[in-house]
């Protein structure tokens, strides 16, 4: 039986070596920020000073109200024409005043007045403008230039006629001035010499929504930031965040070059060095199988580079990465206790690459865990949503716990709530690509074995319709497999299905086998017992045949092949030999199979032995089952069969309590009913 030590593949280091220079790619190369504030609460390190000049950044919601500002106000700009004043004055000599004629040079001297400051239109898009002008301005374009000038200082045409009427009526108060301006037509003439530039108008507007300044204010090297001690206020938590920005940006990191490679190279050293001791000494198997350790270390990556691109695209939208789903991925290939660790370490970059890399760590810590221990109960159909909601509840529950210590804004923080939110169903609706990881690594999840061992199965169904002998022997082989793997931790999953497919062979000459047979005559008289142990070793390749027509995983093809082992169809041999036959033959009554290797394939094959001797046995006392189990696991052990098996003899102990207990169970004695006399 195998011993589990330290792996010597090169190829495992050369992984784990890959891995470590990813890691170190993705560490950042600049200085980092190294304080953590939050605003209400007291600065807890030394006096900050600014080492260098920086602006000081709006925050996002000044800047959003300062483009919503900038969208409802609206400058016009108008285009001067030259010609309209002297056209109008002209029009207006030509008028007939009848008996009023000395209206005309006071009207002239008006209607100068008036078209020396502009005249506008009144409708349409110019008052609209005017109206979303918050500060009464607006642009005249003359002599390819513009000036701004008041709105007020303008008049439109009603305003103009307004004005002409005023100045008439106080210069001829006994006149009826409306009725002679009427008659003479002078309003007709009256028109813009201001006319409105939409396109001008659109291109300045929309230029000033794009570009606002995102600073105000400015602060030198050696200016105070803020004391020890002191409250940071919302105005210092501004200027903290710009320092911070400039910081990472500009001044970086000004030790030596060589030292800040050293620092990440120790620290991606580290992650991979722990995740390494988590493979090992929760399940070191796992080295013995380079798909599932490659499929590990891909999901670490992934992680990783996820927490990296995103920090560098969005630091936001952390919130929103279903890092949670790693979890998944990793529970459907392997057991909790090697899930717990690797998830965690998965999980550290967070602490590098985001600023509040310790409230994120801690948020998806909170969601894995509670993602394992609830996506076991609610993993099938709508049931999977019922997680989604159960993990967002735990993660909002540790985001306004954060919130409510640092400033109380939990109830603020809508869009990072969203993101959870998101974050928590992205987790569920991404598992089906578990199904796309199964095919690009060769894997089989523990899904899909739940699915094989269904007794509804395609294959399953036929053994069940041709050799209903077998498959009642391989649903009790089943049950004392899984007995057998609960009690060393082994894969109950994997075990339950390798039992129900390790005799699919037999479907092919049913009749051969014993528990398949009728009533009646005998399939094996007439038979040699060469010709008879051929058939019945024949099931094993049969079923690879099998398994290979119906694309069984390799995980469950191996079961087949390793459930006879190398062992002698003994009952055959024996009789061959009492018949005379030649013992240098021997070689064609043993099974051309593999020794187990695994627990599981090590575990069916002494239930497999045990299911089909017990139908002999008479005897069904304690001591009896005791003496039974031990004779078997025993003849498996001198014969060889469990040489290269990865199973300790505590572990085959334990096997052989449960399987005498579950026998008992099983076989126990029946209360005979009394009849009754008529």
């Amino acid at each position: 039986m195998a011993k589990t030590g330290i792996p010597r593949e090169p190829k495992i280091y050369i992984s784990l070596f890959i891995v470590f220079l990813i890691l170190l790619f993705m560490m950042p190369r600049t200085g980092k920020f190294n304080y953590d504030y939050k605003k209400g609460s007291p600065w807890a390190y030394e006096t900050l000073i600014s080492q260098i000049d920086f602006p000081i950044l709006k925050t996002s919601e000044q800047l959003q109200a300062e483009r919503d500002a900038a969208g409802s106000s609206i400058v016009p700009y108008y285009k001067y024409e030259d010609g309209v004043e002297q056209e109008v004055i002209s029009g207006v000599e030509r008028l007939n005043f009848g008996e009023h004629a000395d209206f005309r040079p006071h009207l002239l001297n008006t209607l100068a007045g008036i078209y020396q400051r502009g005249v506008i239109a009144d409708a349409g898009a110019v008052n609209a403008g005017a109206s979303k002008n918050a500060e009464g301005v607006l642009f005249v374009q003359k002599d390819k230039r513009a000036s701004k000038i008041p709105a007020s200082d303008v008049y439109t045409v009603s305003s103009a006629n307004a004005r002409i009427r005023a100045d008439l009526k106080r210069l001829f108060p006994g006149v009826k001035v409306d009725s002679v301006l009427n008659a003479s037509g002078v309003f007709e003439e009256i028109v813009p010499n201001l006319l409105y530039d939409r396109e001008t108008t659109d291109l300045v507007h929309a230029e000033a929504v794009d570009y606002i300044s995102p600073t105000q204010g400015f602060v030198t090297a050696g200016q105070l930031i803020v004391a020890k001690g002191e409250i940071v206020t919302a105005e210092i938590e501004q200027m903290l965040d710009s320092y911070r920005t400039e910081y990472e940006n500009s001044l970086g990191y000004n030790g030596p070059r060589f030292l800040m490679w050293l620092g990440n190279g120790l620290i991606s050293l580290t992650m991979v060095l722990i995740l390494f001791l988590s493979i090992f000494y929760t399940n070191p198997d796992i080295f013995k199988e380079m798909n599932r350790y490659i499929y590990l270390l891909f999901i670490f990556v992934l992680t990783a580079f996820a927490a990296f691109a995103v920090d560098r695209i969005n630091p936001s939208a952390l919130y929103m990465i279903p890092f949670s789903l790693a979890a998944l991925y990793l529970l459907a290939f392997f057991r909790k206790r090697v899930v717990l660790p690797v998830y965690v370490i998965s999980l550290m970059p967070l602490l590098i690459y985001a600023h509040n890399g310790i409230e994120l760590f801690v948020l998806y810590l909170v969601s894995g865990v509670i993602t394992m221990y609830v996506f076991q109960y609610f993993n099938m159909g709508w049931r999977q949503f019922v997680t989604a909601l159960i993990v967002f509840g735990s993660v909002l529950v540790t985001f306004i716990g954060f919130r409510l210590i640092n400033d109380g804004s939990s109830f603020t923080e809508y869009k990072l709530t969203l993101f959870l939110f998101l974050g928590s169903m992205l987790s569920v609706a991404g598992y089906p690509l578990i199904f796309l990881m199964e095919k690009i690594f060769g894997l089989v999840s523990n899904t899909r074995l739940q699915d094989l061992a269904d007794p509804n199965n395609k294959l399953l169904r036929i053994l069940a319709q041709k050799a209903p002998g077998t498959f009642q022997h391989s649903l009790q082989v089943m049950n004392l497999s899984d007995a057998a793997a609960r009690s060393i931790d082994a894969n109950v999953l994997l075990v339950r299905a390798g039992a129900m497919y390790h005799d699919i062979g037999k479907t092919e000459n049913p009749q051969c086998f014993v528990e398949n047979e009728g009533v009646g005559a005998k399939y094996h008289d007439g038979l040699t017992p060469l010709e008879s142990a051929k058939m019945i070793i024949n099931h094993v390749t049969d079923g690879m045949r099998l398994a290979e027509k119906y694309n069984l995983p390799t995980i469950i093809s191996d079961f087949i092949i390793t459930h006879h082992g190398t062992s002698c169809a003994a009952y055959f041999y024996n009789k061959y030999i009492q018949e005379g036959g030649d013992p240098a033959n021997a070689d064609e009554f043993f099974y051309k199979g593999k020794k187990p290797w695994t627990k599981e394939q090590t575990i069916l094959m002494i239930c497999d032995s045990i299911e089909a001797a017990s139908r002999t046995l008479k005897d069904t006392s304690p001591e009896t089952f005791d003496k039974f189990v031990e004779s078997i696991v025993a003849s498996k052990i001198n014969a060889g069969q469990l040489d290269n098996a990865d199973i300790s003899l505590k572990e085959l102990y334990r096997i052989k309590s449960v399987l005498k207990s579950y026998l008992g169970q099983i076989y126990h004695e029946r209360i005979v009913y009394p009849k009754l006399d008529k």
